[in-house]
């Protein structure tokens, strides 16, 4: 099972990842929202910002979201690691719903291009 601090560190990746990304991903992320990713295993919750298509970790606390942020993941750790190291894809894991992933309709149609 992935740590906390782990689960951190592929936040960071994707986050990396995602300011490196072109075209559609790049258009995609290229938002200014809040976001909350609930690690449903650890029952921790990472907040934060999706800004200019980076991702900026602000805070985590024990339980769920305490806020509703703009952009909501909800995955166990393992998976958000698998998924930032490639050996998971976004789409299959949000079709089978091993990953949750709430939004406005505008921002779902945005994001749309990263599954």
């Amino acid at each position: 099972m992935a740590t906390k601090e782990e689960c951190r560190e592929a936040l960071g990746r994707l986050s990396d990842n995602l300011t490196r990304a072109d075209g559609d991903v790049r258009a995609a992320t290229a938002l200014d929202r809040s976001l909350s990713c609930h690690i449903t295993d650890l029952d921790v919750t990472f907040t934060g910002r999706l800004r200019g298509g980076a991702i900026e970790v602000a805070d985590d606390h024990a339980g769920p979201p305490r806020e509703k942020a703009a952009i909501r993941l909800a995955m166990t750790g393992d998976d958000l690691v698998a998924m930032v190291d490639g050996r998971l894809n976004f789409g299959r894991a949000w079709a089978s719903g091993r990953v949750r992933l709430e939004a406005g309709f505008r921002d779902l149609m945005r994001l749309r291009s990263l599954l």
